[in-house]
C-alpha cells in the first residue's frame, strides 16, 4: 500500500527539483513564447480535469477535477494577461492607447 504512495511523493518531488532547473535556466527573451507553451498544457490540463468531474456523484475524483479546472482556469486567464502585456510592450505608442499615448 505505501510503496505505489512512496514511488508517487519521489517522483513528485523529484519533478520540482527538474521543474526549478530548467526555469531558472531559461533566457529572458523565451518567456513569452513558454508563456504561450504552459497556457496551451493549462488547455488540455482543464479537459483532463472536466472529464475526471463529469460524473454526478460528489467523489474524491470530483472535488479534485473540480479544484483542478478552477486551478488551470485561472492560471490560463493570468498566462494570457501577462503575454498581452508583455507583446503590447513592442507595439507602437498610439496602439497602445490610454494616458501613454499623449506623452
Amino acid at each position: 500500500m505505501m510503496g505505489p504512495l512512496l514511488i508517487s511523493i519521489y517522483v513528485f518531488v523529484l519533478a520540482i527539483f527538474v521543474g526549478f532547473e530548467i526555469i531558472t535556466k531559461v533566457p529572458p527573451t523565451l518567456h513569452t513564447p513558454l508563456m504561450s507553451g504552459a497556457n496551451a498544457i493549462s488547455g488540455i490540463t482543464i479537459v483532463g480535469a472536466l472529464y475526471a468531474a463529469q460524473t454526478a456523484d460528489p467523489t474524491v475524483s470530483n472535488i479534485l477535477g473540480f479544484l483542478a479546472v478552477a486551478l488551470a482556469t485561472i492560471n490560463v486567464i493570468g498566462g494570457f494577461m501577462v503575454t498581452d502585456r508583455m507583446l503590447a510592450m513592442f507595439g507602437t505608442k498610439r496602439a497602445r492607447g490610454g494616458a501613454e499615448a499623449g506623452r
